[in-house]
């Protein structure tokens, strides 16, 4: 029955500069290239997606990237057609003229409200839940992606874990430590400077524009680059997202954001601080202590404490110094633990793959 799904649409408004783009993207051009669908992606800021692919030119209503064609989301948009499969990303909601003709389709589309991934586990008992439309004969299924074989699944090319050994083999060895700073502008960056300031080996702190180079920037003073006892801070543009994967690949150390450089930074397989978007009454707090419970499971307590010690640290802002010291003290074990758990994950099925075979099933 799959092969009767070739029409997918993926609506996508951008909320969070990148991070919700960044995971339509991928999953787009994911479906295009490994399953052979035709993929439409709506999306409501084209701007937003044209640093992550270059290819892309903002101004076009319409057009064709990497077997993707990319439509611009606007009011009152036009609709020649709706998809077997439809994806609501991140309950965007969609046109009601959309719904409309989704109503009048035979068969009815399969459609799908694709969920913010999160660890706790009522996402799994959530997980594929239909919701019947109030008033339209469709039904919407929730979709939760996650890190068991009850949930969606994560994002994940296929071969990117052999694609990341083999590039990583060509790779000149360094000899300072280095780390990618990608955080939101409420990240304590003055604790990790300071904390990197007191650095005995030499470090490259590589900042990403935008909020993490301003909050440096703010602390520091001018555009960089800048020394720091022996850490060198160093400003770095704007990069496609190819690029950003190989950049967490190279680094010792990743401190990521949100939810696409979070999971990049597990497939990386080294070591990473996580800044979750911050909730109000510290919701968001729950939902890191559901993530470490599942990534620290069977770590001995030193091991353990010292990942929660700096993302409590990283989302908290309290006590950044301690916490990155005893981080690095265990670097090479959790680095060891790092690649296990991206191995561990590699050996669920992803994301589209499982989308896929859902879809399926619903027809």
């Amino acid at each position: 029955m799959a092969a009767m799904q070739l029409h997918w649409d993926i609506f996508c408004r951008v909320i969070d500069n990148y991070g919700d783009i960044g995971i339509c993207w991928r999953l787009a051009r994911q479906l295009a290239a490994s399953h052979r669908r035709e993929v439409r992606l709506w999306v409501d800021d084209l701007a937003s997606l044209q640093p992550l692919c270059p290819a892309v030119d903002p101004r076009l209503a319409r057009q064709t990237c990497l077997g993707v064609e990319i439509l611009a989301w606007r009011d009152n948009v036009a609709v020649d057609r709706v998809g077997e499969v439809v994806i609501e990303a991140f309950a965007c909601e969609l046109p009601a003229a959309y719904l409309q003709k989704m109503a009048l389709a035979e068969p009815r589309p399969c459609w799908i409200n694709l969920e913010y991934l999160t660890a706790e586990a009522w996402a799994e008992d959530c997980h594929g839940m239909a919701s019947p439309h109030p008033s339209l004969p469709l039904t919407k299924y929730f979709y939760f992606p996650g890190f068991s074989a009850a949930s969606g699944g994560l994002l994940r090319e296929a071969g990117l874990l052999a694609e990341r050994d083999l590039w990583l083999t060509v790779q000149t060895p360094r000899e300072s430590l280095e780390i990618s700073l990608f955080c939101y502008d409420t990240a304590p960056v003055g604790g990790l400077l300071e904390a990197l300031a007191m650095s005995s080996e030499p470090v490259i702190c590589h900042v990403a524009a935008g909020k993490p180079l301003a909050a440096v920037s703010r602390i520091l003073g001018g555009s960089g680059p800048w020394q720091v006892g022996k850490a060198l801070v160093q400003p770095i543009p704007f990069m496609p997202i190819d690029d950003y994967d190989r950049l967490l690949w190279r680094c010792d150390v990743n401190f990521v954001r949100g939810e696409d450089s979070f999971v990049r930074a597990q497939w990386a397989g080294k070591p990473f601080v996580w800044q979750i978007y911050r909730q109000e009454e510290s919701a968001h707090l729950i939902k890191l202590e559901a993530f470490l419970a599942r990534y620290r499971a069977g770590l001995d307590e030193p091991l353990a404490g010292a990942i929660r010690g700096i993302f409590l640290a990283w989302n908290t802002g309290e006590g950044v110094c301690p916490a990155w010291a005893e981080f690095l003290a265990l670097r090479p074990e959790i680095a060891c633990h790092a690649g296990c758990w991206a191995e561990r994950q590699a050996a669920l099925p992803d994301l589209a793959a499982n989308l896929v075979k859902f879809c399926a099933a619903k027809v």
